[in-house]
């Protein structure tokens, strides 16, 4: 494999030396977790240099990084990474039995293949059950939690694991600012995303049911409803979302800006000239794509999509009986969802931790979290 290997006279065993060069980019901060104060680097596609730059914050002897190869034809390069004294052991040797028995061909999309072979869910299970980053801060933080870091040969993100859906929630900058600014902070995500997955439905629902709304709710609603229903307009939205953001991915960075400002800006403001929405839809769904864009988590985020889509439909075609039935579908597949080896999805309120919800729902001083360890 390219190695050099020392034998010493007298001696019965060999050193390896990887004395190699590796392609490498520079580990700069990635485009999707970006913090106003902390550290600018980033994970590479190369896993040396990945577990250097998370063993350069870890430096507990008890930290071990364990190299495995999975896939036939690849070969891929898997790092498992985890604290001895701090991880659980059983998951641990769950995790390597699963990489051992592995069978496929290749890693063809890296950690994302691997997590798919890894996480046996249903289809129509859009939650993600484990959670991704390039921060090496990140992970080294989730590492003096107990939690287990894989690395992928070629990919910058890792995968940490086990993950509840509060982790999804959370973002570094919280911790890279004043307790009371990254409570503040906290929850303002929070109800971005809690905005995010219901505030169209549920303006559609009141709009459906405007005569028995109070008089201080009686502005909800427009007066004109325009040439398309307005549950169609919130569909014919939601696409138009998405073609913005899949045309801004496609699109050379420097033009991105241009073509967002030209998408939200410019055609919504034809496509109310022509008749085709109101202010009022634009309005609600605008808030909705600012709510899910500030989730720290894309995969959570893209989820957040599918179940307000779900929403959407459910209430243009049903109504009260479509939200509420929405609302029942999304609580059953959130509760139904496992984490990796089985754990609580939604620990630690099911089952119930008062003291690990507060550090969720409020961002406490470090030395007060160091008392109560």
């Amino acid at each position: 494999s390219g190695a050099i290997v020392l034998f010493i006279d007298g001696e019965e065993e060999g050193i390896i030396i990887d004395a190699r060069e590796y392609p490498v980019r520079s580990p700069e901060e990635p485009d999707l977790e970006k913090v106003t104060r902390g550290s600018r680097d980033g994970l590479v596609e190369t896993i040396v240099f990945n577990t250097a730059l998370v063993r350069r914050r870890v430096r507990d002897p008890g930290l071990v990084f364990e190299i495995t190869h999975v896939g036939k034809q690849s070969r891929s390069d898997v790092v498992i990474g985890y604290i001895d004294s701090l991880v659980d052991h059983k998951l641990l040797q769950q995790l390597k039995e699963e990489l051992e028995h592995m069978e496929v061909n290749a890693l063809v999309m890296a950690e994302k293949t691997l997590e798919e072979l890894l996480i046996k869910k249903k289809w129509y299970n859009p939650l993600p059950q484990v959670r991704f980053t390039e921060r090496p801060d990140v992970v080294a933080a989730h590492l003096f939690e107990g939690h287990i870091a894989i690395m992928v040969d070629t990919s910058p993100s890792v995968i940490l694991l086990p993950a509840t859906i509060f982790h999804f929630t959370q973002h570094a900058e919280d911790y890279y600012q004043n307790p009371i600014v990254g409570t503040y902070i906290r929850w303002v995500r929070f109800i971005a995303i809690i905005s995010s997955l219901i505030i169209t439905p549920l303006w559609l629902l009141l709009v459906y049911n405007k005569g028995s709304l109070p008089d201080f709710l009686k502005f909800i609603g427009p007066k004109d409803t325009g040439n398309i229903p307005l549950f169609l307009q919130f569909v014919l939205l939601e696409i138009g979302l998405d073609f913005v953001r899949l045309a801004s991915i496609h699109t050379p960075s420097s033009l991105s800006t241009s073509l967002g400002i030209i998408g939200a800006l410019i055609l919504s403001e034809f496509a109310v000239k022509v008749g085709w929405f109101i202010p009022e839809t634009i309005l609600y769904m605008a808030i909705a794509g600012i709510g899910t864009f500030a989730t720290p988590s894309i995969e959570f985020s893209l989820a957040i999509r599918i179940f307000r889509l779900i929403l959407l439909i459910l209430t243009g075609l049903f109504k009260t009986y479509g939200f509420i039935g929405g609302l029942v579908i999304v609580c059953i597949i959130t509760c139904t969802t496992k984490a990796f080896g089985n754990k609580s999805y939604l620990w630690p309120l099911i089952p119930f931790n008062g003291k690990a919800l507060g550090h969720i729902l409020f961002r406490k001083p470090i030395p007060e979290i160091e008392k109560e360890k």
